[in-house]
């Protein structure tokens, strides 16, 4: 039986940009950005990826959130924060992720599990 050897690289960019586009934005940034590959860094620093970010545990687990929040805030973000538009955080990790970097194009903030007597101070300035 004749078996080829066909690996992930192999497949043209529009068939990685479709099976990438399935799993979770931060999981692509987190798990491939900068890896020491030219086109899947490429791939990775595209706009589709980094639009919408979604740091909340109703997608993630609160342990990897907690592993992967320091390579965001120290690396990743600093380096796309000009696609930026959305981020979707909760209050416990809201205001490292805001401070990480500056968001010149950020339109929208949504804040999950908001409470107001913990976290009204972000905007208040109390």
């Amino acid at each position: 039986m004749n078996r080829s050897n066909v690996h992930l690289l192999d497949l043209p960019n529009e068939m990685l940009f479709y099976i990438l586009k399935k799993l979770g934005n931060i999981d692509v940034l987190h798990s491939l950005f900068d890896i020491n590959n030219e086109r899947l860094d490429s791939i990775t620093r595209e706009e589709i990826f980094s639009y919408t970010l979604n740091f909340t545990s109703s997608v993630h687990d609160n342990t990897i959130i907690d592993s992967m929040l320091g390579r965001f805030c120290n690396y990743i973000l600093p380096r796309i924060h000009y696609n930026v538009k959305r981020l979707i955080v909760e209050p416990a990790s809201m205001e490292r992720i805001l401070l990480a970097t500056s968001y010149p194009n950020l339109t929208e903030l949504k804040i999950f599990n908001f409470q107001r007597d913990s976290s009204l101070h972000y905007f208040t300035g109390n």
